[in-house]
């Protein structure tokens, strides 16, 4: 505003102004001239009223207001004679205006900015040391951060101080990648990367490295490594802590023999149940477990088929059991199940009660059957040996009374004896995945209480039990030790003879199956070594492709066993899926993308997969018998063989001349030396040992005339079609082929 020119423009009367400059002239610098206003504006303020006794003031009055004393004086028509030029005057009235209007524009500026100049502001020394300036009080935000700042640095000093390297207890399995390693130590990948470039190992962060390897890092960074135990180990200590508070249980006792000599007609009569009638061709295919009660003492009884094909639900059923039930049947004798049983149960080291079935018939023979059960080291009490043996007959119901006790003593000798109050453990014997329920495991408890809500681990499965129902079908909250059981809630289906460990919660036994699971892909070896003989051999046999749909784990596991017992150079059964449940779209078009048999034992097609089956034109093959299902593998296995060829020759001929004849072309002029050759026989043509030329005969020819067949010592006419190339003294042998199938 200082450098602004203003224009100062005066105007009025001359008189007026030259008198207010005289006035001013006369008066002190702090002094200012102010001209009285006129009548009409003298309502607005009383601020320029003379001090005078309230005259009437006159229009050539003047009033100053001496700044530094404050009292207003009045001049009124006071004439000064002293009367300076123009340009003096002119310039005073310049300066006093310029002076009133920049007091103007200084308090116009005071109202916008509503704040002070910013050079008062300025903090200078004589400022600082006078009393104008007032203190500003400090903010609470500012006090509150400068105190947050103080302890900040209070606490990073101390952790300064502090500051020691944690030692840390680090998980090592059996192999680890770096990143995951880095992890645990809570290291950078970096870091760890870099220390193994200084040992000369190229490694990336997503590299396994080995145990020892993993070990000799976690020292080098300080900490303390710890080997994981593997799966197997940790259960083996799981099962060996579940040994406390022993009570006497209730036996599990396995019924074996062969097939046909009546072991579940003998359940089904302590029971007073009739599971034959439910198995197909009245034999037994699946394993079975049930609990009766004599005595007012509980018995297990534990079912195995007697078919060849389901040795290893035998070898299961002795592994399980504390008694084994040997069914013989009195008019059959001893056959090679029965033998089998006897190897099983002798493995397992399992005492064996005899019971001698079908002692009803009159064709039965007891000391048949005792005499061929000698040379198996079985021998009877009552010939001076230790087996408990006991004639009985299902039909009849005779001696099952004495069969039971004889089992009773059998095990009180054993003195069998389990913890109730721990966590339950079993023995999967069986699984399959029914419909509306999903997978299901029927297990036998061994240790321990299993309740409702448990959370278990078996093989490589997992899950928490949903429902417990016993062998009677009913639902139940808990099963003791030697209880068959049925469980739902598993994730999959179990294998047969898995075992079945209760956890303490989820996460244990999400964790072991998932170890199990990775320590059978590590145990794996998929590679497989060519050898000198492989190699360079050319013998490349054909394979059967087969999908194996079963109603139950234990059949699925017999029919792989018998097809694997199916032994031929050239064909090869290969199974590509065996698996429970019934057959669906996905097995279908499996089968049609590898060319496969598929096979439905005990189960049935969806209807989306039947419809799939016709319109792709595929065989769903259903059985209900294992053997009929082998033969069936048999008999396309056969399909796939080459016939057995077989070559006869039934004549041979010598050219003697070769002649021309029109419409026949080139005929060869022969003798029948040995056999006879016909009009419809293959030949082949040999010139000097070798052979030229293989075909048919065209026509026979005999004195002109054609004729169907030449005998031997007789002359005649011979035209091979496709060929006329005939030389004198060429051999004409005529040759049958006879294919035969072959069978497995």
């Amino acid at each position: 505003m200082e450098n602004k020119k203003t224009k100062l423009t005066i105007s009025g009367t001359a008189k007026k102004s030259i008198k207010n400059i005289e006035i001013a002239k006369t008066q002190g610098k702090n002094s200012v001239v102010i001209e009285k206003p006129s009548n009409k504006f003298s309502r607005k303020g009383s601020f320029f009223k003379s001090s005078g006794s309230g005259a009437k003031p006159k229009s050539n009055s003047t009033s100053t207001f001496n700044k530094d004393r404050g009292i207003l004086k009045s001049s009124i028509g006071t004439k000064n004679p002293n009367f300076a030029n123009d340009f003096e005057k002119r310039k005073l009235a310049e300066q006093r205006a310029t002076k009133r209007l920049k007091g103007e524009s200084e308090g116009k500026e005071k109202k916008l900015r509503l704040g002070t100049k910013k050079r008062e502001l300025k903090l200078t020394v004589s400022r600082a040391l006078s009393d104008e300036i007032e203190a500003r009080e400090r903010s609470l935000a500012s006090v509150r951060r400068a105190r947050e700042k103080e302890n900040k640095n209070l606490i990073s000093e101390k952790d300064r101080e502090n500051l020691k390297p944690i030692k840390r207890d680090i998980n090592i399995p059996e192999a680890i990648t770096v990143r995951e390693l880095a992890n645990r130590m809570a290291e950078q990948s970096s870091n760890v990367i870099k220390h193994l470039f200084g040992m000369g190992v190229t490694v990336t962060i997503n590299q396994t490295l080995a145990a020892d390897t993993a070990e000799y890092l976690v020292k080098e960074f300080g900490h303390n490594p710890i080997r994981e135990e593997k799966a197997e180990e940790i259960i083996k200590k799981i099962k060996a802590s579940r040994t406390e508070n022993l009570k006497n249980r209730p036996p599990i006792v396995t019924v074996m023999g062969h097939v046909d000599h009546g072991k579940t007609s003998v359940l089904d009569v302590l029971r007073s149940a009739n599971v034959v009638s439910g198995e197909f061709g009245g034999i037994t295919q699946h394993i079975g477990a049930y609990q009766i009660e004599s005595q007012s003492s509980k018995l297990t009884f534990i079912d195995t088929p007697g078919h060849a094909a389901f040795t290893e639900m035998r070898s299961r059923g002795s592994k399980l059991t504390d008694v084994v039930v040997l069914v013989v049947a009195a008019d059959d004798g001893v056959k090679p199940q029965t033998v089998e049983s006897i190897k099983h149960a002798k493995a397992a080291n399992v005492p064996i009660v005899v019971a001698i079935n079908k002692c009803d018939l009159p064709d039965a023979d007891v000391k048949k059957i005792k005499n061929q059960l000698l040379e198996h080291e079985l021998i009877a009490e009552d010939l001076s040996g230790d087996t408990l043996m006991v004639e009985i007959s299902a039909k009849t119901k005779m001696n099952l009374d004495k069969l039971i006790e004889a089992i009773i003593l059998q095990c009180e000798i054993l003195d069998l004896k389990t913890d109730f109050e721990s966590k339950a453990t079993g023995i999967v014997l069986e699984s399959k995945i029914d419909t509306g329920r999903g997978p299901v495991a029927n297990i036998i408890i061994t240790t321990g209480t299993l309740k409702k809500g448990d959370f278990f681990v078996s093989g490589l499965k997992w899950g928490k039990v949903r429902a417990i129902i016993n062998d009677k079908g009913k639902n139940i909250i808990e099963a003791l030790p030697s209880t068959p059981v049925e469980i739902l809630g598993i994730n999959g289906a179990a294998k047969a003879g898995d075992d079945f460990i209760v956890l303490d919660n989820e996460k244990e036994a999400k964790t072991l199956s998932e170890n199990r699971a990775q320590e059978s892909i590590d145990g794996k070896n998929p590679l497989t070594f060519a050898t000198q003989e492989s190699a360079f051999s050319d013998k490349s046999s054909n394979e059967l492709n087969l999908i194996i749909k079963s109603d139950v784990h234990g059949s699925s596991e017999a029919i792989k066993n018998a097809i694997s017992q199916i032994n031929h150079d050239e064909v090869k059964p290969k199974i590509i899926l065996a698996d429970i449940g019934m057959v669906t779209e996905t097995d279908v078009n499996l089968a049609k993308a590898s060319n496969a048999v598929l096979i439905a034992f005990n189960v049935k097609p969806s209807k989306e997969a039947k419809r799939l089956a016709e319109n792709e034109k595929i065989k769903i093959s259903s059985y209900n018998i294992i053997y009929e299902v082998l033969d069936y593998i048999k008999k396309r296995m056969s399909g796939l063989l080459t016939p057995d060829v077989q070559e006869s020759i039934t004549g041979t001929a010598q050219i003697l001349e070769i002649f021309k004849v029109s419409g026949a072309g080139k005929v060869a002029g022969s003798k029948v030396i040995e056999g006879e050759i016909t009009s419809t026989s293959e030949v082949r043509i040999i010139r000097d040992g070798s052979i030229i030329y293989s075909g048919k005969v065209g026509t026979l020819f005999r004195e002109k005339n054609q004729v169907k067949q030449v005998s031997n010592g007789q002359e005649c006419g011979i035209t091979v079609k496709d060929y006329m190339d005939f030389q004198k003294n060429d051999t004409i042998e005529a040759f049958s082929v006879t294919s035969i199938e072959r069978s497995i």
